[in-house]
């Protein structure tokens, strides 16, 4: 039962934040330059292989331990992301989901693919078409950090977001 409760606050919560959305033009944050939530020209160039565009810049969602629920801090990078795939129905992008060392192959490869999932998934609930996205794990076979502190478990512990060329 708490599971089905869980699967409900999570789902009242991304549709609270699809409605805070819908007055927001698709195009927002496209092309050249973005536009803030005030209308006016933010001057950041929105463009995946741009190293300057915020889109190059904040690839990543990083996930507690032992979870592939996203946290509220990074739902704007999602929504970033599918701003941008929205309109551009042309671009693909591979959700790549990844695991700290801690735990064996198969159950990291599998926390992985919930988490690149759970990425997509959202996308999705934001209007990027699902032939767009391709969900992948690497469970804990390519850590961003080699240590074994907690810093580097968290660095580990991610979905990036990838633009095909």
């Amino acid at each position: 039962m708490s599971s089905r409760i869980a699967r409900s606050l999570t789902l009242a919560a991304l549709t609270a934040a699809l409605a805070a959305c819908s007055s927001v033009p698709l195009d927002q944050g496209t092309g050249t330059g973005g536009t803030g939530a005030d209308g006016a020209s933010t001057g950041q160039i929105m463009d995946p292989f741009n190293p300057q565009s915020p889109l190059a810049q904040q690839r990543s969602v990083y996930f507690e331990f032992d979870s592939y629920t996203i946290p509220d801090q990074y739902r704007s990078v999602v929504e970033m992301h599918s701003n941008y795939l929205r309109s551009n129905t042309q671009q693909r992008v591979r959700i790549e989901g990844h695991a700290d060392a801690r735990g064996g192959s198969e159950y990291n490869l599998a926390l992985g693919q919930r988490r690149s999932e759970a990425v997509s998934r959202m996308m999705g609930l934001l209007g990027v078409n699902a032939g767009q996205i391709e969900a992948i794990s690497f469970g804990k076979e390519r850590p961003r950090a080699l240590g074994n502190t907690e810093a580097d478990y968290a660095e580990n512990r991610r979905a990036d977001i990838v633009y095909q060329q």
